[in-house]
């Protein structure tokens, strides 16, 4: 496979992220298989799209998907702590859903904390997190994704889902960023 000429290096290859994602969903399976609740896989859009589909596949219990875009970003790199909702879940049957956010990356923990935390106030049977990327050294709240994928170092990554300014979403690894591109 050919590096893009915005990427320093792949830091999670397509097939790691292939084999992770199996094992994820082979554990949320087993985990929600004895519920009494729906279970509903919550993406948040635009960057976990890709992820979604992949946990999908691999998921062997009955589960809807529904969006909700979010974001406590501002200028697309700089963390604010306020929790900014772009496309609202509308639903009047919260309290029969397992509610399983499914998300790109876990950055500061701020835009996820409060959407776990309103999720549950407005009702949600239960909420749960997965994540594709963990970055704990950036976490600005206490927050821990109850299902991970990989835990990476402070790296600007971008593929599979993730963008920089909307662009290279669609490589199939995840990768690191050049310095010079988001430095100009």
């Amino acid at each position: 496979m050919q590096l893009h000429p915005s990427i320093k290096e792949i830091l999670i290859t397509q097939e790691q992220i292939e084999k992770r994602t199996q094992s994820l969903a082979e554990q949320i399976t087993k985990d929600y298989a004895d519920s009494d609740g729906r279970l509903l896989i919550l993406s948040i859009l635009k960057g976990s799209v890709m992820f979604t589909g992949e946990l999908m596949k691999y998921l062997n219990i009955p589960c809807e998907i529904d969006f909700m875009k979010v974001s406590s970003y501002k200028n697309g790199t700089e963390s604010t702590l306020a929790l900014n909702i772009l496309l609202d879940l509308n639903r009047t049957d919260l309290p029969q859903l397992d509610i399983l956010i499914v998300e790109d990356i876990v950055d500061t923990g701020n835009t996820l904390s409060n959407l776990a935390n309103m999720l549950r106030a407005r009702g949600a049977k239960s909420v749960r997190i997965c994540t594709l990327l963990d970055k704990p050294s950036r976490r600005l709240v206490e927050l821990t994704p109850d299902y991970c994928g990989f835990t990476i170092p402070d790296e600007f990554v971008v593929g599979f889902g993730l963008d920089y300014a909307e662009e290279l979403r669609n490589l199939p690894y995840v990768g690191v960023l050049r310095r010079e591109i988001y430095e100009k």
